[in-house]
């Protein structure tokens, strides 16, 4: 009897701990609204479609269905509502098989066919093809959704292998050529030509060294300035959309030199294998999350000292690498991963970040066979609507697992905060600070002790308990998964399951308002958009 007493006795002590409350701690975090720290896009958010054919398969997986390029059904009206909701969505064409990539256009010298499994063929596959009519019909629909395009080239064309993955021998230009000129033809409108896919360094399916890649990419500006001669705008040139190797992508920029190349894109997957069992612990762990800003830090030094004339995008980041995560990747818990490399993107001065994908893999913004937005599709959209393109300092207090993100409010006064509470045991509550230049304050004090203690107040001014008009309210956007299920394909905002509409829309992402004399409460596991604004930024003005 005895024994079971204490038996129960330890259950339910089992029981209070899993359900005891979380631990509710301060924070404060502080803004500098009068410095630029870095500088974005207008358009910052992009998101790609890939060749992968509905055969590509990993670790058992084959989750592409039917989202290639040639084959995606661009007329179905949800996947339109979907681009037209961010007014424009960027989107690369591009991905592994694009130098395999084949345009039914003028003088073709190969055959031109779909992609199919072919042993001994790079990654797998043959040849691919892009006939024209489909070029037109995808067109169709940039046009009427507003979206903004960049177009990955083929730069292994003509070329043959050397040894093990390197390839050697010229580029054949003229199948680009002659797509380029039907598309300037047609009237399409391409805001960047990218040229070849993770051929850079060590190459991931092949690799093309740094000298032969910088002429390659000078002759490809020479072509494009010759076919838009009689353009209005001239795209951007674009390259190389491989994995960042210091040393090739220096030689790639000293070689091509000023007005040759406009991007710099590189690709990143930093959570590793999509197999990997450990995905949800790289997701939640803030200091494996801040690892990857060696990459972005390396880079832009890299930029600065061999190529300052040239912006950096991230061209394809779909996390884990290989199609994704199975039930990680398109559930709510990437959402950490994907906003946090959103706002440390942005913070290393990255215009563009694009995400794989749109629609295919475990990784798809969109089911990849409803086309139903996964919980990443609103992270997205909420980042595109609500975080401009100045980027503001920002320290806190708090534990290194809530991360924190400034932005000027996109369109309109004031700042937002991106706060992303890692933590699964911690609630934080926040004030949110401004912090003006106090050395401009302390050159003012010759006009009088008043006039200081004065400018003093409106340097560092309290949003929250201290706001000077309690009748100002902030906007808060809280996101978490249904039922607290990390791995939920359903994400609620500020406890309400977004959902498509009757006529099958995307959902309004409403804010609830709240006074700023109220406390600002970011629950555990939680992600969080805060709208100030009355926020002291003169950098936003």
């Amino acid at each position: 009897m005895g024994f079971r007493v204490f038996s129960l006795i330890l259950s339910l002590a089992f029981l209070l701990h899993v359900n005891a409350a979380p631990e509710i701690m301060p924070a404060t975090v502080v803004v500098d609204g009068t410095i630029t720290v870095a500088e974005t896009d207008e358009n910052y958010v992009c998101a790609t479609i890939d060749w992968w054919p509905h055969d590509k398969c990993d670790y058992n997986h084959c989750p592409w269905e039917y989202t290639s390029v040639v084959n995606l059904d661009v007329t179905h009206s949800l996947l339109i509502k979907a681009i037209e909701a961010f007014r424009p969505l960027r989107i690369r064409i591009g991905g592994s098989l694009q130098d395999q990539v084949l345009y039914d256009v003028g003088n073709l010298d190969s055959p031109c066919h779909s992609f199919f499994k072919m042993k001994g063929g790079l990654f797998g596959f043959s040849k691919g093809c892009l006939n024209m009519d489909r070029w037109d019909a995808l067109n169709n629909v940039f046009s009427k959704t507003g979206a903004i395009i960049s177009f990955g080239l083929n730069a292994l064309h003509g070329r043959h292998k050397i040894k093990n993955k390197v390839w050697g021998g010229p580029w054949n230009s003229t199948n680009a050529h002659d797509f380029i000129s039907y598309t300037i033809s047609k009237g399409y409108k391409i805001e960047a030509w990218e040229f070849g896919n993770e051929l850079s360094g060590t190459g991931i399916g092949a690799s093309v060294s740094a000298d032969t890649y910088a002429k390659d990419v000078v002759k490809l500006n020479e072509i494009v300035d010759a076919l838009y001669k009689n353009s209005n705008k001239k795209p951007s040139i674009m390259a190389p959309g491989g994995f960042f190797e210091q040393g090739w992508f220096a030689k790639l920029l000293k070689i091509t030199g000023p007005g040759t190349l406009n991007t710099v894109s590189h690709h990143m997957y930093n959570l590793g294998a999509g197999v990997d069992h450990h995905l949800i612990e790289h997701i939640l762990d803030p200091y494996y999350l801040s690892k990857v800003s060696k990459t972005f830090s390396s880079l832009s030094q890299t930029i600065q000292q061999n190529g300052p004339w040239a912006s950096v995008w991230v061209g394809e980041s779909g996390g884990a690498f290989n199609s994704g995560g199975f039930h990680v990747s398109d559930t709510f818990v990437n959402s950490f991963w994907y906003l946090d490399q959103l706002g440390m993107a942005a913070a290393y001065n990255t215009k563009v970040y694009c995400r794989q994908t749109l629609v295919g893999g475990h990784y798809s913004l969109l089911n990849t066979t409803t086309f139903v937005p996964n919980p990443d599709y609103y992270s997205a959209l909420l980042w595109h609507r609500l975080m401009g393109k100045t980027v503001l300092g920002v320290t806190t207090t708090a534990s290194p697992y809530l991360r924190y993100y400034a932005h000027c409010s996109k369109g309109r006064a004031g700042i937002t905060l991106l706060l992303i509470n890692m933590s699964n045991n911690t609630d934080f509550i926040v004030k949110a600070r401004s912090r003006s230049n106090l050395k401009q304050n302390l050159q003012q004090t010759s006009d009088g002790a008043s006039s200081f203690v004065n400018s003093l107040k409106r340097s560092i001014s309290w949003i929250g308990s201290e706001a000077t008009d309690g009748s100002l309210f902030r906007e808060e956007y809280h996101l978490s998964p249904k039922d607290g299920d990390l791995q939920s394909k359903t994400m609620l905002l500020n406890g309400i399951q977004l959902q498509l509409t009757e006529k099958e829309g995307i959902p309004n992402l409403q804010p609830i308002r709240s006074r700023l004399s109220s406390p600002l409460y970011i629950s555990s596991l939680s992600i969080s958009f805060i709208v100030l604004p009355n926020f002291d930024s003169p950098a936003c003005a």
